[in-house]
């Protein structure tokens, strides 16, 4: 017995130095560099690799002007003294910057070709690459309607007026039995008109046929384009809810309704792709070099601040703000969005950046934006939430009954079987531009207070465009004093190394110039027109419904096009474009402006005559035909658009009381957000809400001239005076000057119940005909 205990105790022995030997095998292979290794473990090799500082610099996300590309080499530099980097850089030597983002309006070069971006961004990329480890940034920039600080893109309509868009679903069968009988009982003209349009009866249901397919296009659109500079990472899109049109951001909300933003979550697969069929729902995805990563913002109630105030404070209960501002996260979560942008707002009086139960506890725990670990040995054990080897030895070193030949099989299993059978499904969390700074009141009051308030409610990467070194040097400080948790960091890392190997960023770390004609193509320049089209709302047609103004007839001796926004490609796109508040003129990018697209539709023959502010006696004396009258609100972006008057820059009023009480007169608004129009309503015979359209201004000659009709339906209400305001659909005191989805159609009945007036619009005896149409229809 004593021969037989010695021969299997010298067994075990040989069979653990065997399992040294295999783990020591282990430490010489660099898994995070082999492509054909599963994600998951490629992730936990480089990160059993990193020191604090490395994993604390993937946590950095620092502005183009201060990522020149000297300061990236210098950001690679590992274990140089101090004394030994130029002062400019002092203190950063170690650190490997993980991201580097352009803000609105920062490019390399005015009017900067996709190939000038691209050595751009090669640049920096270059600068990480040659840190220790190897370990490529992912460069960053806002897509938020097109590739917006790009010239030469394709710019789209912003998110308000998408929120518009609507698909056609006539119906291709006649009303039910009941419903035509009930209908033509009550009234046989309309009975004609519901049977001839399905959408005739939709009434509030209508929403349903929002159109979130042209989204995901226009996202895969945005994509293309994006990738063509280089840039593989877009923090887009906005998925607030806008309860205030006062709100600077209204725009970038794509409708007061949050059933409505939801659907319009499309845009989320259209930026990244769509999850493979096999794949888990909620596991974020990056489907190749044509796709980017996207990004949900901004979590969360951004667009229920008090009175819209930017940066303000959302005053509602948690059954609100789940209910109405969170349901389109957990949508962008299920469709895999890469990473989540947290909001600048507070909630009932807690900075959102420091806001730990929803960051942390909702938004990565109950909504499962968070890691999962699965280890599996043979096919019968399983233990979840295993980090380590010694976890495993833990659990069945002591057990008496495992074998020598079990040892050597787990032993070996530290390679081959459980780290294949790991799984990381996760996206990262970043702030906003200089975000935690705002924590405190002033900002950066008490930027240690910030950083550690930011971490542990569980924000990973954070946006610092200039005091990147006081961030790195206080998290540090924070780690090493053990106030903050080394896993907490290790968690923050492993997103963002996750969304770089999505990307494909290890094995094609630079950009090249395939992709550079892409970028402004016309196939794109035709989708946005489309968008422009689709996203128009007729809200007037005619002084009476009998006689109404469109479409506008194409040949005739001589029209009239007025006002301030009628050729000025930088009031049409808006805010966020080519620079952080947009632009006014034509010189800055390329499109085609409105009153350009009207030339280019009319008849050869018919004169067009512009002036942005005729007065009464030249318009009497041109004996013009009709006038197209263009107006507005002038670009702007965040808190710069907050505005408690919401009315059209000057001379707008002065160009529609001159035109239009002399002549017959279209007046196409281009706002963010509906604006007071109510005092000149009922000198104007046609009017039209065109929203921000973009550079693409022949979707706007579309359906003024009768090629296409209108579709559009309002994303929100539109009031009759601001001291209206905050109103939305189903608020008990609802008396909207045009309701949401509204919107009538060229040479139709409209769609929906709205108000009696002389515009042509349902009355209300008709509201209960309608509502038991909803009731039985079939279309919808």
């Amino acid at each position: 017995m004593e021969a037989m205990a010695r021969i299997l105790m010298e067994m075990m022995g040989i069979m653990l130095w065997l399992m040294v030997l295999v783990a020591m095998a282990v430490g010489e292979d660099v898994k995070y560099k082999d492509p054909k290794q599963p994600v998951a473990v490629r992730i936990k090799d480089l990160i059993s690799r990193m020191t604090l500082e490395e994993k604390i610099g993937q946590m950095v996300q620092i502005d183009r002007l201060t990522a020149s590309p000297d300061i990236m080499r210098t950001y690679s530099i590992e274990l140089v003294p101090t004394d030994v980097v130029d002062k400019c850089c002092a203190g950063i030597a170690g650190f490997v910057n993980g991201s580097v983002l352009s803000g609105g309006g920062s490019a390399p070069l005015p009017k900067a070709s996709a190939e000038d971006w691209v050595n751009m961004i090669n640049e920096f990329q270059n600068g990480s690459l040659s840190s220790r480890l190897g370990i490529p940034m992912i460069y960053g920039i806002d897509a938020v309607h097109g590739h917006n600080n790009v010239f030469n893109a394709t710019i789209f309509p912003h998110n308000i007026g998408l929120g518009a868009t609507r698909q056609c679903m006539f119906c291709k069968r006649s009303l039910p039995l009941s419903v035509s009988l009930f209908v033509r009982s009550a009234n046989k003209s309309m009975y004609a008109k519901f049977n001839m349009h399905c959408s005739t009866y939709l009434l509030h249901s209508c929403r349903r046929a929002r159109d979130p397919d042209l989204v995901k296009r226009i996202g895969s659109a945005t994509a293309l384009e994006v990738r063509a500079t280089g840039i593989p990472y877009v923090f887009a899109p906005c998925i607030a809810v806008c309860k205030d049109p006062r709100w600077g951001r209204c725009y970038e909300s794509y409708s007061e309704d949050h059933k409505l933003v939801e659907a319009m979550t499309e845009i989320i697969p259209g930026l990244q792709g769509d999850i493979p069929a096999k794949s888990r729902k909620g596991v974020p995805y990056v489907g190749g070099k044509k796709k980017v990563a996207a990004c949900a913002k901004h979590f969360v109630g951004d667009g229920g601040t008090t009175k819209g105030i930017n940066e303000n404070n959302t005053v509602i209960d948690k059954h609100g703000l789940f209910s109405i501002h969170m349901p389109a996260y957990s949508d962008s979560i299920i469709k895999g969005v890469s990473t989540v942008m947290v909001s600048y707002s507070s909630w009932n009086g807690e900075k959102m950046h420091a806001d730990r139960e929803l960051i942390t506890g909702f938004l990565k725990h109950t909504l499962k934006f968070k890691v999962r670990f699965t280890f599996q040995f043979h096919r019968s054990l399983k233990l979840t939430f295993c980090n380590n080897e010694s976890d495993l030895w833990d659990l069945f070193g002591n057990k008496l009954n495992i074998t020598v030949f079990s040892m050597v099989f787990l032993a070996i299993n530290f390679v081959a079987a459980v780290d294949l059978m790991l799984h990381i499904d996760v996206g990262f969390v970043i702030s906003d531009w200089q975000g935690i700074d705002k924590i405190t009141s002033p900002p950066h009051a008490n930027y240690s207070y910030s950083v550690q308030a930011a971490i542990q409610a569980g924000i990973d990467m954070v946006m610092l465009p200039f005091n990147h070194t006081e961030f790195i040097d206080d998290l540090t400080d924070l780690v090493k004093t053990n106030v903050i948790p080394m896993d907490r960091i290790d968690d923050a890392v492993k997103r963002i190394l996750l969304v770089k190997f999505n990307l494909g960023l290890f094995e094609n770390p630079l950009a090249d110039f395939s992709l550079v004609n892409e970028l402004g193509s016309q196939a794109h320049r035709d989708l946005a027109r489309e968008a422009v089209r689709k996203s128009l709302v007729l809200l007037k047609n005619g002084k009476n419904k009998t006689d109404p103004l469109l479409p506008l007839p194409r040949k005739v001796s001589k029209i009239l096009v007025a006002g301030t926004h009628a050729d000025n490609l930088g009031y049409q796109c808006g805010g966020w474009t080519i620079q952080w508040q947009g632009f006014s003129g034509n010189e800055y990018t390329r499109g085609t402006t409105i009153l350009g697209a009207i030339k280019y539709t009319v008849d050869p023959s018919t004169e067009v005559v512009f002036q942005e502010n005729p007065d009464s006696q030249f318009i009497k004396d041109n004996h013009f035909a009709y006038a197209i009258i263009v107006v507005g609100e002038p670009p702007y972006a965040e808190t710069a658009g907050d505005s408690m008057d919401l009315i059209m820059i000057d001379p707008g009023p002065s160009v529609i009381s001159n035109v239009c009480e002399t002549i017959k007169c279209v007046v196409v608004v281009i706002s963010g957000r509906p604006i007071v129009i109510e005092p000149y309503l009922s000198s104007i015979d046609a009017l039209v809400a065109a929203w921000l359209p973009g550079t693409e201004g022949q979707g706007v000659t579309d359906a003024l001239f009768g090629d296409y009709g209108f579709t559009g339906k309002l994303p929100r209400t539109w009031f009759k005076n601001v001291g209206q305001l905050p109103m939305n659909v189903g608020d008990r005191h609802y008396d909207p000057l045009f309701p949401f989805n509204f919107g009538l159609k060229t040479n139709s009945a409209p769609d929906i119940v709205g108000r009696s007036t002389s515009s042509g619009i349902i009355g209300r005896p008709y509201a209960f005909v309608l509502m038991i149409s909803v009731i039985f229809s079939l279309c919808s």
